[in-house]
């Protein structure tokens, strides 16, 4: 009988704290994630981005808000596979689009660089949408 090795990708967990995932302009952005399915000894590093990118015709685009970089060696044990968090302050542009010609996109992206030359990414999808409008009421004049 042969032993039939299954080679199956690190798995990677993103959790945004936020029941519906919208938030607007200069709120806070806190979300949680944690990598598994692998030996730390197989992983060269970790990046954690907040960003936006187009979809649809014409140059797609993309601007990273936030980004952060982990090797084994930024940890005592050399394990960056734990729980991490992330917390950031949104910016006020651009805002999530969802046009017919092109869309506007913003995520939180966790890349893995792993085993030989290997790389895997996960996105979690967020909205950023201008506040509500409070309704102005007439004086009387």
């Amino acid at each position: 009988m042969t032993a039939i090795k299954t080679a199956i990708d690190p798995l990677i967990a993103i959790r945004i704290r936020s029941p519906n995932c919208v938030f607007h302009p200069g709120e806070q952005l806190e979300c949680e994630y944690q990598i598994d399915a692998i030996q730390p000894s197989d992983i060269q590093a970790v990046e954690i981005s907040v960003m936006w990118y187009t979809e649809g015709k014409g140059d797609e685009d993309l601007g990273v808000h936030y980004f952060e970089r982990y090797t084994p060696s930024d940890v005592v044990d050399g394990d960056i596979r734990q729980l991490h968090c992330l917390d950031t302050r949104l910016p006020q542009t651009p805002m999530s689009y969802n046009g017919l010609i092109v869309k506007i996109r913003w995520c939180v992206r966790v890349r893995l660089f792993w085993g030989r030359g290997k790389e895997t990414f996960v996105d979690r999808a967020f909205q950023l949408l201008p506040r509500p409008s409070v309704g102005r009421t007439a004086t009387p004049e």
